[in-house]
C-alpha cells in the first residue's frame, strides 16, 4: 500500500505556476524581440532617409524642402528615442519575468525533492517489509527442514 504524498496539491500548484511563468516569459521574450525589431526598422529608415536628404542637399534644395527634410528627421529621431525607452522597459519586464520563472522553478524543485524523498522512504519501507517476509519464510523453511532431518 503506497502512502499518499501529503504535499501533492502544493506540488501540483507549483507545477502549474511554473508552467504559467514559463508561458509568460515566452510572451515577454517575443514582445521584446518585436519592439527591438521595430527600433531597428526605425533606425534603418532614419539612416536611409538621411542619405536621401544628403543626396538631395548635394543636388540643391529649396529652403522649404530643407525644413521638411529636417523636420521629418527630427520626428524620426523622436520616434527612435521613444522606441528605445519601450525596448528598455521590455527588457526590464523580461528580466523580471525570468526572475519570476526562476523563483517558481526553484519552488517546484523543492516540492519535487520532497516528493522524491517521500517515494524513496516508501520504497525503503516496502523493501524492509519484503526482506522481513523473506527472512521469516526462510526461517520457517529452515525449521521445517531441521524437523524433517531430526526424524
Amino acid at each position: 500500500m503506497t502512502a499518499r504524498f501529503h504535499l501533492q496539491p502544493l506540488l501540483d500548484l507549483a507545477q502549474t505556476r511554473t508552467d504559467d511563468a514559463a508561458r509568460r516569459l515566452g510572451e515577454l521574450v517575443a514582445a521584446e524581440r518585436d519592439v527591438e525589431q521595430k527600433l531597428q526598422m526605425l533606425e534603418d529608415y532614419r539612416h536611409e532617409y538621411n542619405e536621401r536628404f544628403v543626396q538631395a542637399a548635394r543636388d540643391g534644395l529649396s529652403p522649404d524642402a530643407w525644413r521638411n527634410y529636417s523636420a521629418f528627421i527630427g520626428r524620426l529621431d523622436d520616434a527612435i528615442a521613444a522606441q528605445r525607452k519601450v525596448v528598455e522597459q521590455s527588457r526590464h519586464q523580461t528580466s523580471q519575468g525570468q526572475q519570476g520563472w526562476l523563483q517558481q522553478r526553484n519552488k517546484l524543485k523543492a516540492f519535487d525533492t520532497l516528493a522524491q524523498r517521500h517515494q524513496a522512504g516508501i520504497a525503503r519501507t516496502e523493501a524492509r517489509q519484503e526482506q522481513k517476509m523473506t527472512d521469516e519464510h526462510a526461517a520457517r523453511r529452515g525449521l521445517n527442514d531441521n524437523d524433517q532431518h531430526d526424524e
